[in-house]
């Protein structure tokens, strides 16, 4: 948007002062580890405007204008975004580079509507009747909305009058598509994207906008809905609150990840600044590799139910392969990281996080308690559970403090540890080279790593259950060779037989894409959400297959027949729109379809 590379931005904003920036202007005086004074954009006399070291930001509780240094200096002066980084790196010494040419950033438009929609969002929160039910949830869970103004929470109201509203305002419903704020109806038109959800607002490192998460009010489904993969949002690739959290990070050199945006709300509400979470879905390679540009150590809070607790290693396993240090905190039974700060309050949460242990040692600690470390085959088996933590630290002094710990823990040399895990190691390497070559092939296992394809079969290792109505859904979608030959073979199979035990029926690359599998699991993941979006996908190809067609044939006929292939387009766009409403509808009651 700027011009200017996202590293110099970043090192600009942390270089500011942003108390002696607003200073200049606006008398300020000391509030605890806040300042305040009167607001220099509504012209207030009372000291209803805040300015937050700690978070490198401004709000101001009766207008609610917010932001960062720049944004100050873009409202208090009409400067655009480049010259007020410009002026901010000028005072402190940061030499900006020269701009390169090539025009103004295309995604300026977007960065725009989704800034536009969260004020918006934002004044229909705190001031329309229609919130009344959002602002009551809030207050029901112990949240207060003036404390929560500064991060921006909004309301998503029923209805089109969003999309009125950005018209009014000069957003066009392309951009507005494109920037995942509304989706197209069947009919023709579009509507919001969000409806009747309290939302959180997402930013990118530079404290721009780039996308929403919503909680529906009352019953519906999704429980939580993320703005869509666009060009401003990537949803692995971006942590919840990290853009506030990172001054609290790097000064105690240490992360909180938790699961949901609730759990980073009451941590804040607490005093736990440097706290973060991942959008709705299992932690990422991205998104670690993300933490470690701010840290060298990570504490894991997520919910100590079975599901948790997976997610809690996947997760760990990704953070130690950034190269980081994984602590794990044991909540009390029954508890998560939001109940256990509104009962508990800032000492209960301290002293949790102070008692955070290592990965290694709670998995250690977890299966003594299952009775694994008593007997021979229990410590072969633990032994197996262990090895993807192992296997996961990069860092070559964890790993070998984790060989050593666990060859103690389970009573067998340190060389027969060591050896499982390099042997593991050079399978996974194996695996990657010949994943990453023969990129030509258009039938082989390497496609099946981000395919539909892939996806089902997840599932029906996982939860065997499914099997029979995946397979029922099976031949009315296309399926690429030879991962249909693998679907069939696992659909087959009855709900009694474990994905493990499937191992012994395949070799070679196949079964190296099963032991992937299955150790990658379900974790927190939707299964409807799954299946029915890798239906749709397999769906989809076969239309997109039957419209290529259509368009090939239409270069070659006359004119006269032209109307006809038209008509097929047409019906296929319609086909595409409804994809997989109906047949999905059958899946998930598990049989087949009626009418009424």
């Amino acid at each position: 948007m700027s011009g200017i590379p996202e590293d110099v931005i970043e090192r600009v904003r942390d270089a500011a002062d942003i108390v002696e920036v607003i200073g200049e202007h606006v008398e300020l005086k000391r509030t605890g580890s806040d300042y305040r004074g009167p607001c220099p954009f509504h012209g207030g006399a009372h000291r209803n405007f805040a300015v937050i070291p700690k978070k490198q930001m401004f709000y101001c509780f009766v207008c609610h204008e917010a932001g960062d240094v720049f944004s100050y200096l873009m409202k208090r002066s009409g400067l655009e975004y480049p010259a007020a980084i410009r002026e901010v790196a000028g005072r402190y010494g940061i030499s900006i580079p020269e701009r390169q040419s090539g025009g103004p950033d295309p995604r300026e438009p977007l960065f725009t509507a989704v800034s536009v929609a969260g004020e918006w969002y934002a004044k229909r929160l705190r001031e329309s009747d229609d919130a009344g039910a959002a602002r009551s949830y809030l207050a029901k869970r112990g949240f207060d909305l003036e404390k929560l103004g500064p991060l921006g929470l909004g309301y998503a109201p029923r209805g089109n009058e969003f999309i009125e509203a950005m018209a009014r305002l000069g957003i066009e419903n392309k951009v507005l598509l494109e920037a995942g704020l509304a989706v197209e109806r069947e009919e023709g038109g579009i509507r919001p994207r969000f409806w009747n959800r309290v939302l959180f607002p997402i930013r990118d490192l530079r404290g721009w906008p780039v996308g929403f998460g919503g909680r529906v009010l009352g019953n519906g489904e999704p429980k939580y809905l993320n703005s869509p993969e666009s060009q401003i949002f990537h949803k692995g690739r971006l942590l919840y609150n990290l853009h506030d959290a990172k001054p609290a990070i790097r000064k105690s050199e240490q992360a909180v990840v938790v699961e949901g945006y609730f759990d980073v709300l009451r941590l804040i509400e607490v005093g736990v600044e440097g706290v973060v979470a991942p959008l709705g879905t299992s932690l990422t390679a991205d998104q670690a590799k993300l933490l470690k540009r701010y840290t060298t150590s990570v504490i894991v809070l997520y919910d100590s139910d079975a599901a948790g607790l997976r997610a809690t290693f996947r997760a760990a396993d990704e953070l130690l392969r950034a190269g980081l240090r994984v602590s794990v905190a044991t909540l009390p039974e029954g508890q998560d990281p939001d109940t256990l700060a509104a009962e508990g309050g800032a000492d209960a949460v301290d002293t949790l996080l102070s008692d955070a242990i290592d990965v290694l040692e709670r998995e250690l600690q977890l299966l003594e308690r299952k009775g694994w470390l008593g007997t021979l085959s229990g410590r072969r088996r633990a032994l197996d559970r262990l090895m993807p933590t192992i296997r996961a630290a990069s860092d070559p002094v964890t790993r070998d403090l984790y060989v050593s710990r666990t060859a103690e823990a389970l009573g067998v040399s340190r060389e027969s540890v060591g050896r499982e895990a390099e042997s593991g190691a050079a399978r996974m390497d194996l695996t990657r080279s010949r994943v990453s070559r023969d990129q030509d092939r258009q039938h082989g296992y390497r496609d099946l790593r981000a395919s539909p394809e892939r996806e089902l079969l997840r599932v029906m290792l996982h939860a065997p259950e499914w099997r029979d109505r995946i397979e029922e859904a099976l031949p009315t979608v296309g399926l690429k060779e030879p991962e249909g030959e693998l679907l069939a073979m696992v659909a087959a199979t009855d709900a009694d037989t474990q994905g493990s035990d499937l191992l012994n029926g395949v070799e070679g690359e196949a079964r190296v894409l099963f032991a992937e599998l299955i150790e990658q699991g379900l974790g927190e993941m939707n299964v409807d959400a799954i299946v029915g979006g890798a239906l749709d996908r397999l769906k989809g190809r076969k239309i997109a297959a039957k419209k290529r067609a259509v368009e090939r044939e239409m270069t070659v006929v006359p004119e006269e027949e032209k109307v006809e292939l038209l008509r097929k387009k047409v019906a296929l766009n319609r086909e595409s729109r409804e994809l997989g409403i109906f047949e999905w509808n059958v899946i998930r009651r598990g049989g087949k379809g009626s009418e009424g």
